[in-house]
């Protein structure tokens, strides 16, 4: 099982939604939350932190931690292979819109209302963790 976390940003009550980029290897194409493994030394709030700068170019001040979310483990098949995923969830406020940097593993950025997440293909189980936390 590949332990990840999948960061929300909210501001204003729009959420930040990036488009995963050509350049990854899963998903491309989809839209998600900041997100990334959980390495063997670090817990998932350590791992969200710092995919947050690495990912949007954001430190630990430009967000306030809101809350985390349940847990959620399941199997998917992309590409014809198989993945097990747990994903650790957190929600953050960001204090300023204007400081979005993203990297090279995202092509776009959008803000949106929560329940709009409907009109996006998302990453696996990413509509369930933004309704887990907006609804």
């Amino acid at each position: 099982m590949a332990d990840v976390v999948i960061c929300l940003l909210e501001n204003d009550g729009d959420i930040l939604i990036l488009r995963r980029s050509k350049n990854v290897g899963t998903y491309s194409g989809l839209w998600g939350g900041v997100a990334g493994f959980v390495e063997k030394d670090e817990e998932p709030f350590e791992t969200a932190y710092k995919e947050i700068k690495e990912e949007i170019g954001i430190d630990m001040d430009g967000v306030i931690f809101v809350k985390d979310g349940d847990v959620i483990s399941f199997t998917d098949v992309y590409n014809d292979k198989k993945y097990d995923w747990v994903v650790h969830p957190f929600l953050f406020h960001l204090k300023d819109k204007g400081e979005i940097n993203i990297d090279w593993e995202h092509s776009e950025y959008k803000w949106i209302l929560p329940l709009d997440i409907r009109n996006y293909k998302t990453v696996p189980r990413f509509d369930d963790i933004v309704r887990g936390f907006f609804s």
